[in-house]
């Protein structure tokens, strides 16, 4: 299981593997008891855990990142159902740059169940390796090409014969 296919799903517990999308939802196998749906985002929306972030007093971080600190930590990963304060005083030793005012306590519980869910899936928690040079190379591409087509048009419309105006009808 890959981590770039998880989401969450708004109204559903837990976390999720989209198996596949279509125009109206996706079908999604829960990670705790392995049923799978269909998902309508008519009622639910979908949100990849890559594309999640959390504030912290400077730049933003990705959740790996949290995840990632919260492993690599020699804290206890508190319990889901203890109090906000007792979860709140983990972050603060875990993550101390996390911003405490924008990050609900609701939301600290859900990233200590999510790792919690994750550890017992054995999910490899990392973003997928990004090819920097293939990825610069293709953008300068995409650049030289779009220039080359906004020039080609303007010279084709500089070119062009000038189109002719209908004058107003004369009444007779």
């Amino acid at each position: 299981m890959e981590y770039n296919k998880l989401v969450s799903v708004t109204g559903l517990g837990g976390l999720y593997e989209l198996i596949s999308s279509k125009a109206d939802g996706g079908v999604v196998r829960s990670l705790e008891d392995n049923s799978t749906k269909f998902v309508s985002n008519r009622v639910h929306s979908f949100s990849h855990l890559e594309s999640i972030e959390v504030f912290t007093t400077k730049d933003n971080i990705n959740l790996v990142e949290v995840f990632t600190a919260m492993n690599s930590s020699t804290e206890a990963l508190p319990d889901v159902k203890a109090d906000g304060k007792v979860i709140k005083s983990y972050f603060e030793k875990v993550l101390p740059d996390m911003d405490f005012e924008k990050v609900y306590g609701s939301d600290m519980k859900k990233m200590i169940k999510w790792l919690d869910i994750l550890n017992k899936n054995n999910v490899a928690i990392k973003l997928p390796e990004a090819k920097d040079d293939d990825n610069q190379e293709k953008i300068a591409e995409r650049k030289t090409n779009a220039t080359k087509t906004v020039t080609s048009k303007a010279a084709a419309l500089k070119n062009a014969p000038a189109k002719k105006i209908n004058s107003p009808r004369k009444m007779a």
